[in-house]
């Protein structure tokens, strides 16, 4: 199982947001390229970036930064979400040598436009689902739309997505624990495996998803927990290396 760091950009500074908020950031750095070195140096094996200012303005804006972050990294696989609504972006991103891209306020306002990209990029494509109460909230989680979240996932998988991101938005930057059994509903009901994301609070919650990642749940995101120490991330990818080998 992959234990992925989470940095998120917003005016070029890693942030943390409280349940999608903007306005209620907290600035955990200045320098992200700094800070990707951190959790390389800690073990993890992917990075997960988010455009903040991207996801909100529909265009990438700390596209720079994510490709500094590529640069000084070749050999982590890195993961992009944030402001990805177009073909060029992906290719520029792709270009840059970032592995893999999140689509996610355009996958459920566009559904074909994920068809197309899983056709003009394969083995590229994620998904970021974010739900609340089993329904996907679009437009930095502004929106909570009518779309059952399983069903969703379920259409993406058979246009050839890679993965699903699944936050559970109603604990993500709260520090109240992963939603276990949301995670596992939704990895059953699709073959393609599931990143779970959001609450994850302590080295409980990596090994709550440890013990069910048969089920289909490849890797779990972190991001607070990291930065605020509750989860040390040294310890917890010793562990999961621990149990793997």
């Amino acid at each position: 199982m992959l234990l992925i760091p989470a940095i998120d950009l917003k005016d070029g500074k890693c942030v943390r947001l409280r349940q999608g908020i903007m306005d209620d950031d907290t600035v955990f750095s200045d320098d992200p390229v700094a800070m990707a070195g951190r959790w390389v140096e800690a073990g993890c094996k992917r990075l997960h970036l988010v455009d903040l200012n991207g996801a909100f303005e529909g265009k990438p804006v700390n596209a720079g930064v994510i490709h500094a972050i590529a640069e000084a990294y070749p050999d982590v696989p890195i993961q992009v979400g944030g402001g990805i609504r177009s073909e060029e972006t992906i290719e520029a991103y792709l270009d840059a040598g970032v592995s893999y891209v999140i689509i996610g306020t355009k996958a459920v306002t566009d559904p074909h436009f994920i068809s197309d990209i899983c056709a003009g990029f394969p083995g590229h494509i994620i998904v970021g689902l974010d739900a609340k109460d089993g329904k996907v909230a679009v437009d930095g989680w502004s929106k909570v739309s009518k779309h059952d979240v399983i069903d969703m996932a379920q259409r993406f998988e058979q246009d050839g997505v890679e993965a699903i991101v699944y936050t559970d938005i109603s604990r993500d930057g709260m520090m109240q624990g992963v939603n276990v059994e949301a995670t596992v509903r939704l990895a059953q009901a699709i073959n393609i495996p599931v990143i779970a994301s959001g609450g994850i609070t302590n080295l409980d919650d990596i090994k709550a998803l440890k013990a069910v990642e048969d089920e289909g749940i490849m890797g779990a995101i972190t991001g607070r927990a990291i930065y605020e120490g509750t989860l040390d991330l040294e310890e917890a990818q010793a562990w999961v290396d621990s149990q793997e080998s």
